[in-house]
């Protein structure tokens, strides 16, 4: 039983996170649209049907799926080959450890809505999204291509380079909720604050969480960060890649966007958690209660979830489209003698408040 429970789960995790990845691209066709003031895809169909183009997702797939795959003749193949389903791999996995929900009780049996609810959750995800690296090397360099090797180190150094950064800004979050274990972390979250303001880590560790913000955008590659690729010089690192195996790489991108989301809320938008949400309803400041059913208050928690991710969705794809790429120089500077200085200070600031 405890088999099925699991694969139900991973089925389930795995088809809202493929769904969510492929509604971002529909998602931002339309906002790029209409922030340069244009339609944006809207001629994909089905029995004449349009709906404001969000068949164009489909549209895409199918194109992708059936494009030539082309190898270049003097690449490595087999890591040519190895290369996007590496990347692809260590970002689909890092869903496991995401808690989309509190417990539920499903005939007698209390289910947890998380894949994996380990102790060292969050170092997993860390560890997972930083092995992506391999990929970008991987593909770089058995392209047997100068500009892809170029787009590959260029990718290398930038992720080695906000990784750091990436841990850092969390390292006062993690002293402010001592665990590793998400799940501990989003409980934490639904305390309040004089009984009415959420512990929410935006409201605990402000400048950690804007650290975290700025070197998770950095680890998606996209613009202003999106220097591995540089459509305007190099093209990148999957400049010889074509067909199903480009389209892995670009997959790849969204699905690192919607783990981002995911991280922003659960560690400082107090994941599935609803202000004044408590398992039998709403308890308001002013003494209020309305009491709800269970399934009820499971649904507005997955809500609250879903909500929230779907705007950090929104909003780093309004950053790709609003400001221009950094520099290389801009970029390793940024990180270096910016972001990893303020992370230590950060770091400090939070021990000396925690130990007054």
């Amino acid at each position: 039983m405890e088999t099925l429970i699991v694969l139900a789960k991973i089925i389930l995790a795995l088809a809202w996170f493929l769904t969510l990845t492929l509604f971002l691209t529909w998602l931002e066709r339309k906002e790029s649209a209409v922030i340069q003031d244009r339609i944006g895809a809207n001629r994909a169909s089905i029995l004449g049907l349009r709906v404001i183009g969000l068949f164009q997702p489909f549209a895409d797939a199918i194109k992708m799926i059936f494009k030539e795959d082309f190898t270049p003749p003097f690449s490595k193949k087999f890591l040519h080959n190895l290369a996007p389903f590496t990347s692809f791999f260590f970002v689909a996995v890092t869903i496991a450890v995401i808690p989309f929900g509190d417990k539920i009780e499903i005939g007698g049996r209390l289910i947890n809505l998380q894949i994996i609810d380990t102790h060292v959750g969050l170092l997993l995800i860390l560890a997972l999204l930083s092995l992506g690296i391999y990929g970008i090397l991987l593909s770089g360099w058995s392209s047997n291509n100068r500009y892809t090797i170029i787009g590959g180190l260029r990718g290398a150094a930038q992720m080695i380079s906000y990784e750091i950064a990436l841990g850092l800004s969390l390292v006062g979050l993690i002293l402010v909720y001592p665990s590793l274990r998400l799940s501990e972390i989003v409980a934490y979250q639904g305390q309040h604050f004089w009984g009415w303001l959420p512990k929410w880590g935006i409201f605990l560790q402000p400048l950690g969480f804007l650290l975290f913000l700025f070197a998770a955008l950095a680890e998606t590659k996209r613009v202003p960060f999106d220097l591995p690729e540089g459509e305007s010089e190099i093209i990148g690192f999957f400049t010889e890649y074509s067909g199903l195996k480009w389209g892995m790489f670009m997959m790849t991108d969204f699905m690192e966007i919607v783990i981002i989301s995911c991280l922003i809320t659960t560690l400082f938008f107090g994941g599935w958690q609803v202000p004044w949400l408590w398992a039998d309803g709403f308890h308001f400041p002013w003494g209020t209660v309305w009491v709800l059913p269970r399934a009820v208050v499971v649904i507005l928690q997955l809500l609250a979830f879903n909500l929230k991710v779907f705007f950090f969705c929104w909003f780093q794809i309004l950053v790709r489209w609003t400001y221009p790429r950094f520099r290389y120089d801009q970029l390793m500077n940024f990180g270096w003698k910016l972001l990893i200085p303020l992370c230590f200070v950060n770091i400090m600031g939070t021990a000396i408040i925690l130990s007054l």
